[in-house]
Order: C-alpha cells, then sequence, then structure tokens
C-alpha cells in the first residue's frame, strides 16, 4: 500500500466517567477539536468508553462496547467525516463472553483498520480483563506502517519492541496512567531505542469514581491527589525528541509534522545499524516462562563509583589508580571505568590490556573494577579485585566502533559478596535485550563500561533499564558517566517506608558525573529482588513471552 511519507499526528487527552453515553460525547467533541488542525491521525486514551473501576465482573462486561454498537460506528463516522485515521482504546466484548482492553484504529472511510488486544495488565484490571493471546500485527496503511499498544504494555520494552523489529514507522499508545514517570520516562524511551516515532495519549480527571477516591487510595497507599490522570500527551521523535507535549492536567490537544521516513533510519552515530545487528538467536530466554527469584538477595545498600577518565594509556591509569585509592578510602565496593579506557595502539592493545589490570590490581584491597579490554581479538568486559579477574563479559552485537571484534554468545554473571553482578560493554548498551537477559539471571548490579553517541541514552535509556528491570546500572564513559540506582519502595498497594509517593512509580535516582574523577552514591541490590509493580503485575515474570516471536526469530 502506497502511504504518505510527511503527515500530521494529533494527541488528545481527557476525563472520562462512569456514563459510557457522555464518555462517547466527550470522544465525539475532542475529536472534533483535533480535526481543527486536520491530522492525518489522532490518538485517544486508553479505556475511553468507562472509567477503569468495576463493581465486579458483571458491570465491567455491561459497560464494555462491541464493535457493532453505537460507540464503535459513531467514532467510525468520525474518522470519515474528518478523513483521517483514528485509534482509540476500549474494553470491549468478546464472543466468550470475557472482555479485552483492546486498541481499535479506524480508516478514513471509518471502517475499522486493525484490533489490538492490550498484553499486560496493570493492577485491577488483572480481576476484569483477558490479556492478548496473539501477536500484535503490524497495520499498513496509508500513514506507514502502524503498531498500536497501550499504557503498561509501554512500561517495558518486549510490546514496542517486536512491533518496531518488524519496521513499524509510528508506534500509537493509548494510556489510562496516574504516574510521572510515563511521560518523562516510559513513552519517549520506547521511540528513542527503536528509532521510531511514538504518539501517546494519557487521561486528564480521576481515574475512579469521585465517591470512591479516598477509599482507592488509601488501598493504595498513595494520596488521593495522585488518583487523576497525568495528562502530558505527546509526540516523539526517533531520537528521542520530544515534538509536542500536553500539560499535565486539562483537555488538550497537541500535534505534530513528522517526516515517516526518519523512522527508516536505523543507524548510530559510529555506523552500527540498532536493527540488523541484533542477536535473535541470544534472546530466546525472553520467549520462555522464567520464574526469577530464589537467589539470596544482596546487600540492602552498596556504595558504588564511577570513574570518568578522558585521557588514556599511562594518563588514564595513573588516574585510576588515584580513584582506586580514594575509592577504597571512603568504602566504595566497586568502580566502573569507561570502556578501553586505557588503550592508545591498536597494535599492541591486548598487551596494554594486560598491564592495566596488573596496575590497578595493585592499588585494590577490597573493591572491585570494571572496565573493557581486548583479548584474543574480542572486545571482553572484565571485573576484577586484588586477586584476579572474575568474571569475563565478550561483546553480544556487531557495533561500527568496534568491528573487529569476534562475538560472544551469552550474558555471563558473577556472585560478589554483596550482590550478583553482569557487564554490559560498548555498543551492547543501546539492546534492552541484553539488560533483560541480565534481569532473567537474577543481576542486581550492572557495570557498563561504554562510549555514549546519543543524547537519548542518557536522558532515557539508562534509566529505563534500572526502571524496567529493577536492577542498578552503573555507567562509566568519557564523558555523561552516571549512576541509576532503585529505589527501595516500588509496590503499590504497599506502604512504602523510605519516601512518600511522589507521582513517580519506578523513576532510580541518578547520580551524574561532572568531569573527570571519582562519583559515587548509594545503590541499593536487594531491592532488585522486587519486581512487582502492582498487584498481580511484575514488570519482568509478567512480560508477554508467550507472543516474543518478533523478538527471538530472524525471520
Amino acid at each position: 500500500m502506497a502511504h504518505k511519507t510527511k503527515i500530521r499526528a494529533a494527541a488528545v487527552q481527557f476525563a472520562v466517567t462512569d456514563n459510557v453515553t457522555a464518555n462517547l460525547q466527550t470522544c465525539l467533541r475532542m475529536i472534533d477539536e483535533a480535526a481543527k488542525v486536520k491530522p492525518d491521525v489522532i490518538v485517544l486514551p486508553e479505556f475511553v468508553n468507562h472509567i477503569a473501576w468495576y463493581k465486579d465482573a458483571a458491570h465491567c462486561y455491561g459497560v464494555a462496547v462491541s464493535l457493532d454498537d453505537d460507540f464503535i460506528h459513531a467514532i467510525g463516522g468520525k474518522a470519515k467525516e474528518h478523513n483521517c485515521y483514528i485509534k482509540i482504546n476500549v474494553t470491549l466484548k468478546r464472543d466468550d463472553g470475557k472482555i479485552s482492553g483492546t486498541n481499535v484504529l479506524f480508516d478514513p472511510a471509518g471502517n475499522v483498520a486493525g484490533l489490538t488486544d492490550k498484553q499486560i495488565l496493570m493492577g485491577n484490571e488483572n480481576n476484569f480483563l483477558e490479556k492478548s493471546t496473539t501477536i500484535a500485527p503490524i497495520l499498513e496503511t496509508e500513514i506507514g506502517q502502524v503498531g498500536m499498544y497501550a499504557c503498561m504494555d509501554g512500561v517495558i520494552p518486549e510490546v514496542a519492541r517486536a512491533l518496531a523489529v518488524r519496521r513499524s514507522q509510528m508506534l500509537l499508545n493509548s494510556l489510562n496512567s496516574f504516574a510521572h514517570d510515563e511521560a518523562s520516562l516510559h513513552i519517549p524511551v520506547r521511540a528513542a531505542e527503536n528509532k521510531v516515532f511514538v504518539v501517546a495519549a494519557n487521561k486528564v480527571g480521576s481515574l475512579v469514581p469521585e465517591e470512591m477516591r479516598e477509599g482507592v487510595a488509601a488501598r493504595l497507599k498513595i494520596d488521593p491527589s495522585f488518583l487523576e490522570g497525568a495528562g502530558e500527551s505527546q509526540i516523539v521523535a526517533p531520537d528521542g525528541t520530544v515534538l509536542a507535549k500536553a500539560p499535565m492536567k486539562g483537555e488538550a490537544v497537541v500535534f505534530a509534522d513528522i517526516d515517516l521516513s526518519e523512522a527508516d533510519n536505523k543507524l548510530r552515530p559510529d555506523g552500527t545499524d540498532i536493527m540488523s545487528t541484533r542477536r535473535p538467536e541470544l534472546y530466546v530466554p525472553l520467549g520462555v516462562e522464567s520464574k526469577s527469584g530464589g537467589k539470596k538477595p544482596g546487600a540492602e545498600n552498596l556504595l558504588a563509583g564511577v570513574g570518568q577518565v578522558s585521557t588514556s594509556g599511562k594518563e588514564a591509569i595513573d588516574s585510576a589508580l588515584k580513584m582506586i585509592a580514594e575509592g577504597e578510602k571512603a568504602g566504595v565496593k566497586l568502580i566502573v571505568l569507561p570502556e578501553l579506557f586505557h588503550i592508545t595502539n591498536l597494535e599492541s592493545v591486548e598487551k596494554e590490556s594486560v598491564e592495566m589490570i596488573r596496575a590497578l590490581q595493585s592499588g585494590l584491597k577490597d573493591a572491585y573494577v570494571a572496565t573493557s579490554i581486548v583479548e584474543d581479538g574480542m572486545h571482553v568486559g572484565v571485573l576484577f579485585n586484588k586477586s584476579g579477574v572474575v568474571l569475563k563479559q565478550p561483546q553480544l552485537h556487531k557495533s561500527g566502533r568496534h568491528a573487529w571484534s569476534k562475538l560472544g554468545d551469552e550474558v555471563n554473571v558473577f556472585d560478589a559478596e554483596w550482590g550478583r553482578v553482569a557487564l554490559v560493554i560498548g555498543n551492547d548498551a543501546i539492546y534492552p535485550e541484553t539488560f533483560r537477559l541480565a534481569a532473567l539471571r537474577d543481576v542486581e548490579v550492572v557495570a557498563v563500561p561504554t562510549m555514549i553517541l546519543e543524547k537519548w541514552e542518557v536522558e532515557h535509556g539508562f534509566k529505563e533499564r534500572a526502571a524496567e528491570n529493577r536492577m542498578n546500572v552503573i555507567v562509566a564513559s568519557k564523558t555523561d558517566s552516571g549512576i541509576y540506582a532503585i529505589t527501595e519502595d516500588f509496590t503499590l498497594w504497599t506502604e512504602w517506608k523510605n519516601r512518600p509517593f511522589d507521582g513517580n512509580i519506578n523513576y532510580p535516582v541518578v547520580t551524574t558525573v561532572q568531569g573527570d574523577g571519582l562519583t559515587s552514591a548509594v545503590i541499593h541490590p536487594a531491592a532488585s529482588v522486587n519486581k512487582m509493580v502492582s498487584q498481580r503485575t511484575d514488570v519482568l515474570n509478567g512480560r508477554p513471552w508467550k507472543l516474543a516471536k518478533p523478538l527471538v526469530s530472524s525471520k
């Protein structure tokens, strides 16, 4: 199907009540408002037919819509009237008497162009809705290759990734969320890590009936004021740039003109194609049911450090020795240094690597050091202490920066006294699958010796890896290094002990590095054990592993 390259996308935010008829009128009114800017596609929030709270299963079924009722026909009529695509999300009645949370795309003729069911249900949704049992399709439309998902589907990487690897150019996300970290983190990272456009529409207004707000907030262990849609609907470019963003409160329409051909360019600044260099054969565990846990938790608190080094050779090693001395004195147990920070001459690189490790070991007492070396023609991450190298991690993905390196074939781990650690080196850090594989091995701390090349890696990427996997991530580069510590308080419906709920469910504590030298921060290895974001919603074991074929297949 021929399609436009340059289109206008709009995202609409508004409140929904427990009156289906009134909600339809709100949808139609806001579609008319969005149509004033003449968009090619309009995205509405999640669950636009009814507020996402139900008395019982019969009530949930009664307020759900069907594909042949007035609600759906009316929205289709607006798509035809305004000659545009419209994406909504509703609770949909199924033939077997069950209910799904379903994304519906209408084409400019008013017909239903595609359906996709929600793959991951959040909290109370598990009590009423059925998860998708089929892989979400890529929709061939006049506005390009389109993929659809909703809310919790975007809080973990698999759903958007499974759409992007099949060359979707634009992802349409409908949300029903009070979490501020949706807009600041989970929405934009899905665009940047996949180099696609994302159009996301969230709710505003109360997310439960007003008369129930106090009681529901008490059960969730949050202040009632947070039980409102967080707004901030937005349109994000493939490099992570937010092109348009709505406010946190109030009805709004935001729009942006986008060139879909930008989503066809998957190259990094070093020439790495982020899609063709994926290793589906390595990702097989992502498509298998797995119950992480059983491992004894690591330390509750650990002082970790990043040694930022912009020099090389002997000067860099001397700087690292000074940082080790400083760290040992302060009680730092893990120091991460940039990839190949010591290298001056590629012809003698293996010799320099051996000498570097030997030199740094001379300054070690109780701490471990992580960096990368060259060994047997491979770029290899190493973790070592005063006694020797305890963990090696070969590079896993082809990289334009290290095209000479042979590749490894698995994620390796090491159990230190304070927790289980993995190494993610170089360009491996841009693949969400790498960190996911580590999470499936109960890793609590990830050391990342790398070279940061793109703005999104720091703005969204490493924060998201920590959040979506519930792992502490320590990143060392020549510039923009940082420590990303997961919070100990996490699960909704439980009492938070160390901080009050501030609207962010799962945003890591970030310590940024300014200039060369050692920067340290406390991380929480033991907190990695808890991956339950809400009732019956686990950010790792709840991933849609049965629908992972696009991720683990090379076809």
